[in-house]
């Protein structure tokens, strides 16, 4: 299965500055740094002890910051790697003060520029996060005897089975990790039967969080969303603008000061979804550039990345977007520890186990349809945030996982 897979990798990279070009058009790309996939580097590795870390996007990248932070206080540790795939990912990165941390993209999985980029960065520890599994740059860390980590391993039923169909080929790459850190128990039993070898679980690291992003909107803005009925949609993806818009139409009969905040997971769509929301007769502001804004706004459109956790400083209630497709929803944590009521809708198979800790203390409730959260927010739009002694409580538990995760990995 190996050799099949690296007939196949070697063909999309044959035709891979075609697909780039492609989603250079499309903005999908960084017309400065795209080159970077193809194993080309316009950044310097420093001398002394380096350590790379691979996350597939922003949330994978967001929950390992802590992590990195603590990496960064260590004397040992001279530069730190982030390597991503997508654009939001690498600018999220910039809005935290990292010293010794760098971004480059990941490059494609064919051997010959794996090899390239391994000899070019030489790391001495590498940890993959989630369910970023690639087969050769595992296969050529191995061969350097270079320490691979899982982190925050991520292994749903449906991958599971996936990996079913090609066992020897599973158990072969699951074999190299030196650790297997798991982020449930589901998936720790998962990663035991496709043949990894040391899996320990110490708690998902997305409980975790960093306290060194800038957080703060500007005064006039605080002042205008204060003034509003508030509620925000946030890292909404296809359909769910348009659904959130028909909810705001309906629930402004009621509360004629309604005030909708979308942050779409995917700011390169900001334009259709104005004309989408356009197209429904709502008035809409987009957040850059920064101008005057209107009273009768119905939806503020956040279109730069980086300032989700601002927005959540400022709601009480937030609808966490790609739940009402088969995403499998995004992580409600960020929100609740704001104390914002969080609100989401039936496809959370990706952070199943958090979900279920949630609503266990009644932290997030789920909507099913139009009515359902029209319903809920009559509710929540009056409702307190969460006392601060549960966000505390909340923050103490990331804190243990955060710590006793740095411990185990700092060999």
């Amino acid at each position: 299965m190996f050799f099949v897979y690296k007939i196949l990798i070697n063909i999309i990279f044959f035709f891979s500055p075609l697909i780039l070009i492609i989603r250079l058009i499309k903005e999908k790309e960084d017309p400065r740094r795209f080159k970077e996939k193809l194993g080309f580097f316009l950044k310097k590795r420093k001398n002394g002890n380096l350590i790379w870390f691979h996350g597939a996007s922003v949330g994978e990248i967001q929950s390992i910051i802590p992590l990195i932070e603590k990496f960064e206080k260590s004397k040992n540790i001279n530069q730190i790697l982030i390597t991503s795939n997508t654009i939001s990912s690498s600018k999220i990165i910039q809005k935290y003060k990292l010293k010794k941390t760098i971004h480059q993209f990941f490059p494609i999985d064919c051997d010959l520029v794996s090899r390239k980029f391994i000899n070019y960065w030489k790391p001495s520890k590498v940890f993959f996060v989630d369910s970023e599994i690639w087969p050769n740059t595992i296969n050529n860390l191995s061969e350097k005897k270079i320490p691979i980590i899982l982190l925050n391993g991520r292994i749903t039923k449906k991958t599971f089975n996936r990996w079913l169909f090609f066992p020897n080929f599973a158990q072969s790459l699951f074999d190299k990790f030196k650790l297997c850190l798991s982020s449930s128990l589901e998936s720790k039993k998962y990663l035991k039967k496709l043949g990894a070898k040391r899996i320990k679980f110490l708690g998902n690291l997305k409980f975790s969080q960093s306290e060194n992003s800038n957080l703060e909107l500007n005064e006039n803005l605080k002042r205008f969303i204060r003034s509003r009925k508030s509620w925000c949609a946030s890292s909404t993806h296809f359909n769910e603008e348009k659904f959130c818009g028909l909810v705001h139409i309906k629930l402004k009969k009621k509360y004629k000061n309604l005030l909708t905040i979308v942050i779409p997971r995917h700011v390169s769509r900001v334009k259709l979804i104005e004309n989408e929301l356009n197209s429904l007769n709502l008035k809409v502001h987009l957040d850059e550039p920064p101008k005057k804004i209107s009273a009768n706004t119905d939806i503020y459109l956040v279109n730069s990345y980086g300032k989700t956790k601002s927005f959540y400083k400022i709601s009480k209630t937030v609808f966490l977007g790609g739940s009402l497709i088969n995403h499998g929803g995004q992580n409600p944590l960020e929100a609740v520890r704001y104390g914002c009521n969080v609100l989401h809708g039936p496809n959370i198979s990706n952070f199943k186990e958090i979900f279920r800790f949630l609503k266990q203390k009644k932290f997030s409730q789920k909507v099913n349809n139009q009515n359902d959260l029209i319903k809920t927010l009559e509710k929540t739009l009056h409702k307190k945030t969460y006392p601060k002694k549960i966000i505390r409580n909340l923050k103490i538990v990331g804190l243990n996982i955060l710590n006793k995760t740095y411990k185990e990995v700092n060999f």
